[in-house]
């Protein structure tokens, strides 16, 4: 039996922390981060990650600073063997590294060394990448950047969007944490050293990385539509409106003139369930979901419905 404390905030911590309290490890405390105001209302929200604590009757702990004395000294006291992290969202300092008597290991969502940073699994979806994974590491002070425990890869499907993707790969980097454990009671651990002149960087999401850029070939658009949801959405703008696009799919074109005539943006067709816009590089997008800002999501064909569209009509970048 292993204990741990273990630092996690995001639904994608859930499923790691779950299997650990079902194990036969001892969770002897959980961090994360202090509740925050969000959405509309800015109704003070505790994050999943202690919800799960606090029904499992777990200390919660939720530091300002992680370098403040008290929790530091809080921290000690719980003689962890183990500090186990899974999307926290904060820098730990050296000094808590160092204090569990095996140090620190964390599950992230990527095939480091791709993809280091806050956002792996909407960044690798972004650039159109095909295969996906979780990665164990070791914690170093650079980021993302410890000896590799355990590594497993999935393929990304065409269709699947970020939040899909979060949802499993959460899973497979739970199983994936208790295999790596399990080798560090054994005495068997294998630290792997990342490839550091291949890392990539996964920032973390802005609303403006939601702007389409209608130049941008259909499958690029596709893959932002795909790789920002569910936050912050891809969207454009239409006659001094705002319209999020939740789904739509790389449309095959059928008129080479037509295309080639076209602007980007360009709404090429509009009637019944086919809604179709010019992309760059005469490719086109078949919008098959769209939200009006500040109105629920629908599909094409109700927004179709209720919203005399223009052939010609220009989607844009920003609001005119």
């Amino acid at each position: 039996m292993v204990t741990i404390v273990f630092f996690g905030t995001s639904t994608f911590a859930v499923p790691t922390l779950d299997l650990l309290l079902e194990s036969q490890h001892d969770v002897v405390a959980v961090v994360t981060r202090p509740d925050r105001p969000r959405g509309r209302g800015h109704r003070i929200h505790e994050s999943p990650v202690k919800a799960r604590a606090r029904a499992s009757s777990v200390q919660v702990l939720q530091p300002e600073r992680m370098k403040d004395p008290a929790f530091l000294e809080q921290v000690a006291t719980f003689s962890a063997d183990l500090g186990v992290v899974a999307s926290y969202g904060k820098i730990l300092p050296d000094v808590l590294l160092e204090t569990p008597r095996f140090g620190m290991i964390n599950v992230h969502a990527s095939l480091l060394p791709k993809y280091r940073g806050a956002a792996p699994i909407h960044r690798a979806i972004l650039a159109g990448e095909r295969e996906t994974g979780v990665t164990i590491i070791r914690l170093v002070r650079e980021l993302d950047a410890g000896p590799m425990l355990k590594q497993r890869a999935r393929l990304i499907k065409p269709e699947e969007t970020s939040e899909d993707l979060e949802t499993i790969l959460a899973k497979q980097g739970a199983n994936l944490l208790l295999e790596a454990i399990a080798d560090l009671e054994a005495g068997r651990e294998s630290p792997e050293e990342q490839e550091h002149q291949c890392a990539t960087l996964a920032p973390r999401l802005i609303k403006e990385d939601g702007i389409i850029d209608w130049t941008e070939p259909a499958s690029m658009v596709h893959n932002q539509v795909r790789g920002l949801h569910p936050w912050p959405h891809a969207y454009t703008y239409l006659d001094g409106k705002r319209y999020l696009i939740l789904q739509c799919n790389v449309c095959a074109i059928t008129r080479p003139a037509t295309v080639t005539n076209s602007t980007p943006g360009e709404v090429l067709e509009a009637k019944g369930e086919s809604f179709i816009v010019a992309a760059g590089d005469n490719s086109a997008v078949a919008i098959l979901k769209i939200q009006p800002e500040g109105r629920r999501a629908v599909s094409a064909r109700a927004f179709l419905a209720g919203h005399r569209i223009r052939i010609g009509s220009i989607f844009q970048r920003r609001l005119l």
